[in-house]
């Protein structure tokens, strides 16, 4: 019988975590950019190989903060290595351990027999692997670490033997051809604020949510699809909108381009900017977006 796992992939924000599930799933699970917390739902890519079926969870980086927002992003984490089979824990070697590694390594104590350790982006040059593999030995003792560059795929296929050896036989999830289990409704908005996250700067990426709104088929077949990028201020709406409308227009012409290689039918996006005045202080709206 072939093996089979769900393995949350855990780590401070910007670790590399998306850019690992990626390049082990072969396509577009999550979205990526430079800013810190881009991801907000633990989303899952499935990797398929003749040894059996991993379903990947990417999660929010693990953040120590008192707002709303990052506490509910931290909450997704905690739940999905707390239901996982394995903990695949991402360090990242350029930055020196700090309160929040020492956190979440407190936080994976209960399920450390789980965990399995991949010091991240150890061909940068100001990597410090060393001083990663320390922090982990006095903290993990027992757990696996391996090094890898998630970017620059090195030592991926030693860290998918590992997660195999440690996978038990069981039945496999999903369809051989599925890389995720993503509705297209959140791919298609994933992918939007993937580029306002690319094209805006300082606060404005984590002030602003996409919200779909409705979508009709073509006869020719193309999804036309309405969605709202919804900021909490005017002056904000400002930025997003762009003089002239340069900036939502760039916005929609990238994501578009992106979803040309997603999906197999063309896809025409319809974008509105709104405001929802402190939408990350709504417990509600909180819920809505963060699952």
């Amino acid at each position: 019988m072939a093996k089979s796992a769900f393995v949350a992939v855990v780590g401070r924000p910007s670790a590399g975590k998306s850019t690992l599930v990626n390049a082990l799933c072969g396509g577009k699970v999550s979205i990526v950019s430079p800013v810190p917390q881009t991801t907000r739902n633990a989303v899952r890519g499935i990797l398929n190989r003749p040894e059996g079926q991993l379903v990947l969870m990417d999660t929010p980086g693990f953040h120590l903060s008192e707002k709303k927002l990052n506490k509910r992003l931290g909450n997704v984490a905690r739940e999905a290595f707390g239901d996982a089979d394995i903990v695949l824990y991402l360090l990242d070697s350029t930055r020196p351990p700090g309160r929040e590694e020492e956190a979440l390594v407190e936080a994976l104590k209960p399920v450390s027999k789980l965990v399995v350790v991949a010091i991240n982006k150890v061909d940068a040059k100001e990597s410090h692997p060393a001083e990663a593999e320390t922090f982990v030995a006095a903290r993990l003792a027992g757990s696996p670490v391996l090094s890898i560059s998630a970017l620059a795929k090195s030592g991926l296929e030693e860290l998918l033997a590992l997660l195999f050896s440690r996978a038990e036989e069981g039945p496999t999830w999903y369809p051989e051809e599925y890389y995720t289990d993503q509705e297209p409704v959140f791919r298609i908005a994933e992918i939007i604020r993937e580029k306002v996250m690319l094209r805006s700067r300082e606060e404005l990426p984590h002030a602003v949510y996409v919200a779909y709104q409705d979508s009709s088929r073509e006869q020719d077949g193309t999804l036309e699809a309405a969605y709202d990028l919804v900021v909490e201020r005017e002056s904000q709406k400002g930025i997003l909108i762009g003089k002239g409308g340069s900036m939502i227009k760039r916005i929609r012409e990238e994501a578009e381009a992106d979803l040309a290689g997603i999906f197999d039918y063309p896809i025409r996006l319809r974008l509105r900017v709104r405001v929802d005045p402190d939408w990350r202080s709504d417990d509600k709206r909180l819920k809505e977006l963060i699952f």
